[in-house]
């Protein structure tokens, strides 16, 4: 959730495709955090004929057909990586820093070669890198293809003819489209645009590219207009904002007027053209990748919410519309909404190869963000839809198309992990092709035999493997960017354990152990909430899934009601009651715990970010069972929430409409038990970002008084420049400030640095003195 350009982000809710990791500032699509739950067999519609998809106790989320024994062998084979410490010394922040994260793959037309964007970070330096790098499918070292050490790349793409790779950088003058000769020479820049870069797609005859920009919409792609806006405003010892409709803010920026539009850049002359003008956001912020090319180069398709401009703030009825993309100089041509008569969510727009068919999905739901995506076929001669997949009841997330046309391929959130399908257009029952822990991104190979990943698990960072699809050979690991690290530093494993909840449901935990974990002894356990609430905890590596465990403690991640990956009715049970069947599940987890011999039942503490800091905040008022908790990003007072948040639709849903006609805001409320004096207790690390619009800081500063105003224990960290969540370095203080409050409360390890000697820059000031001559 951070921000590349305004793409769909979110914590307190997050949509279906996100990914976030420990810093995970860069990941472009995510919004609200969420979690998955549990039961004991969940899973199809009773239809005949219909194979059963189910999250199952104590197991990966199955199917009817087994995997095949090649993926078995080499699961098998990554566990035994992970596994024993030996010489391993325990997980710190500062390794957190030393992981690599590759992203944004993309195959050669051939098949052959793979270029990828890395990013690494240095925090004794607080520096952030990203290069482009280019690696033989059939494995090799890779090949570092930018060496501009001071200024980062994004979004690599080949041009259809395979000769060129074009990318985004920042070598002076904005972000800016830059084409790189394929076999080695100099990148030449192709744009520049004061309003910047991003979502690269090719044409498919080569001769333009196709992006995003964030423009004022009275300039469109007139650069020169931008220019003197900007100008003006410069001019002017001013600043100020002014609006008259809502959503005039989202997430950590305000809009001022400015909205993304799709642009497209002639490479032989350099002309861009607005693609989607108007008042609007097209493609829209909600909902992951938002536009595509049809096969022939002649259509473009982008989604943009059809309801009235404003009612935008809250309203979930994303479009796909389709223009033409290429247009005569003198004529104009008005985009076509192909799901008007959806009221509801429709995005992830996917050309069929032949471009007979747009495949999307869609929900059913007008107003709720988190309804159950449905994989939709829609004929583009004869405008009719068609159902794929009927009955599987699991969050869809990327999804593309088979080479050859046959049917699609998909990840979907199932169970705490993101296993990849297929589906075929004649059978329409997806069968998993591979369960592979969390997989962040795919590329299809031209053949549509294996598939290109970026993969990774509680015990593995980020790296790319490659996938038989056919299931003929074992998954292959392509890059080993964070090999050093894994073989210095040990890595820890999750075990997933059953917790029955409210009503009897089982409640999926993922549970970690500290290093060099004796069962003999009793530890310090840290439960960590989830945020969203419609999100997931997943089998994926993280900072806080490492850190804590390095420093001693246990810690635990629950997915309860409202979690993804354990079918839709779990995850609509959320709605409308925040305090009630969550909190039952939650605390069942902490009772089921507290009682295992290696658990000290005195010292648990609690942590939480967006719903998760609510949660924590609703707990303040509801138990004494924790020593100290920790609330981030965390919801205290929700009906100033709900006047201060963007997205309204959102509480509007969850809550039962806005603040002023629905009980729930009182009913749900935390700030609502501050009056019974003695009530609030628990000792409370409380941190926000000034600039988070999702869940306004002024949240965390109510909870604040509140505790202080009361004598309870509390401490707090504001970010000036953090949105809803802290940016990469800030993370850094982050973890200090948690491991220096859990220590205190809990007898833990604690960090290396106290939270002030990082926060006044004295965290490696002493030791950089005794290394000077």
């Amino acid at each position: 959730m951070s921000g590349v350009p305004r793409q769909r982000q979110r914590a307190l809710r997050a949509p279906a495709g996100s990914s976030s990791s420990a810093g995970c500032a860069g990941s472009r699509s995510d919004r609200r955090s969420r979690a998955n739950a549990s039961c004991g067999l969940l899973g199809w519609p009773a239809r005949a004929g219909n194979e059963r998809y189910h999250a199952r106790p104590g197991g990966a989320p199955m199917r009817s057909e087994s995997l095949s024994a090649a993926l078995v062998v080499a699961l098998t084979v990554l566990t035994a990586l992970a596994g024993e410490p030996a010489d391993k010394r325990p997980f710190t922040i500062e390794d957190l820093y030393r992981v690599s994260y590759p992203s944004q793959i993309d195959l050669s037309p051939d098949g052959r070669s793979l270029v990828y964007r890395l990013v690494w970070r240095d925090l004794r330096a607080g520096k952030s890198h990203a290069d482009i790098y280019r690696i033989p499918l059939a494995g090799g070292e890779p090949r570092r293809l930018t060496t501009t050490d001071e200024v980062s790349e994004s979004f690599p793409v080949w041009s259809p003819d395979g000769k060129t790779i074009a990318f985004v950088a920042d070598r002076g003058g904005g972000e800016q489209i830059w084409l790189l000769p394929a076999d080695g020479g100099e990148a030449r820049v192709l744009t520049d645009l004061s309003t910047g870069v991003a979502d690269l797609r090719w044409s498919p005859d080569g001769r333009s590219l196709v992006f995003t920009s964030t423009v004022d919409p009275r300039c469109g792609a007139d650069d020169a207009c931008h220019r003197r806006k900007d100008a003006l405003r410069e001019a002017i010892p001013l600043e100020v904002h002014i609006a008259d409709d809502l959503l005039f803010r989202h997430w950590d920026h305000w809009s001022d007027g400015r909205v993304t539009h799709l642009l497209a850049v002639d490479v032989a002359s350099g002309k861009v053209r607005d693609l989607t003008p108007g008042k609007k956001e097209a493609p829209t912020f909600f909902g992951g990748p938002a536009f595509d090319l049809s096969p022939d180069g002649t259509m473009l398709a982008f989604t943009r919410n059809g309801d009235p401009y404003e009612e935008l703030a809250w309203s979930t009825n994303t479009d796909i519309w389709e223009a033409p993309l290429t247009v005569p100089e003198e004529a104009s041509a008005e985009p076509r909404n192909l799901t008007a008569a959806n009221p509801a969510f429709d995005g992830h727009p996917h050309y069929s190869p032949d471009g007979r068919l747009l495949a999307y999905t869609r929900h059913r739901l007008a107003g709720y963000e988190s309804d159950l995506p449905r994989l939709t076929l829609l004929d583009r001669s004869s405008g009719a839809l068609s159902a794929l997949a009927e009955g599987f009841d699991f969050q869809i997330r990327d999804l593309a198309w088979k080479p050859d046309g046959s049917g699609l391929v998909f990840t979907a959130a199932v169970g705490g992990r993101t296993p990849l399908y297929a589906v075929d257009l004649d059978r329409g029952r997806p069968r998993m092709v591979a369960d592979f822990a969390y997989i962040d991104e795919f590329r299809l190979t031209p053949d549509g035999r294996q598939a290109v990943v970026v993969r990774r698990a509680v015990a593995a960072p980020p790296e790319i493997w490659v996938i038989d699809l056919e299931g003929g050979s074992p998954p292959r690991r392509l890059s080993h960017h964070n090999q050093q690290l894994e073989q210095e530093v040990d890595i820890r494993p999750a075990e997933r354990i059953w917790v029955e909840g409210a009503g009897g449901r089982k409640i999926e935990v993922f549970v970690i152990k500290p290093h060099d974990f004796d069962p003999a002894r009793s530890y310090p356990l840290i439960f960590n909430v989830h945020g969203g609430p419609q999100y997931q905890w997943s089998d994926s590596f993280r900072g806080d899934w490492q850190v804590y465990p390095g420093a001693g403690y246990v810690v635990a991640f629950p997915n309860p009601t409202g979690s993804l990956g354990y079918g839709q009715e779990f995850t609509a049970a959320i709605s409308g009651n925040w305090g009630g069947r969550v909190y039952e599940d939650l605390m069942a987890v902490v009772d089921h715990l507290a009682a295992e011999p290696w658990i000290d039942g005195e010292r648990i503490g609690a942590m939480g970010w967006s719903f998760g800091g609510y949660m924590m905040n609703w707990m303040l008022g509801h138990t004494d069972r924790f020593r100290a908790v920790a609330s981030m990003m965390g919801i205290y007072d929700l009906a100033s929430f709900y006047g201060g948040t963007e997205e309204l639709w959102f509480p509007e849903w969850d809550l039962g409409g806005p603040a002023w006609s629905s009980a729930d805001y009182q009913r749900w409320n935390p700030a609502a038990f501050a009056e019974q004096i003695g009530r609030f207790a628990t000792p409370t690390l409380i941190i926000t970002g000034e600039k988070d619009f999702r869940v306004p800081y002024t949240q965390s500063l109510q909870l604040f008084t509140t505790l202080r105003r009361q004598g309870v224990p509390a401490r707090l960290v504001v970010f000036p420049n953090a949105g809803h969540w802290p940016g990469w370095y800030e993370m850094a203080l982050y973890y200090t400030a948690h491991l220096e409050w859990f220590e205190k409360y809990l007898g833990g390890g604690g960090p290396a640095w106290s939270t002030r000697e990082f926060a006044e820059g004295r965290a490696f000031a002493e030791e950089e003195q005794a290394q000077q001559p």
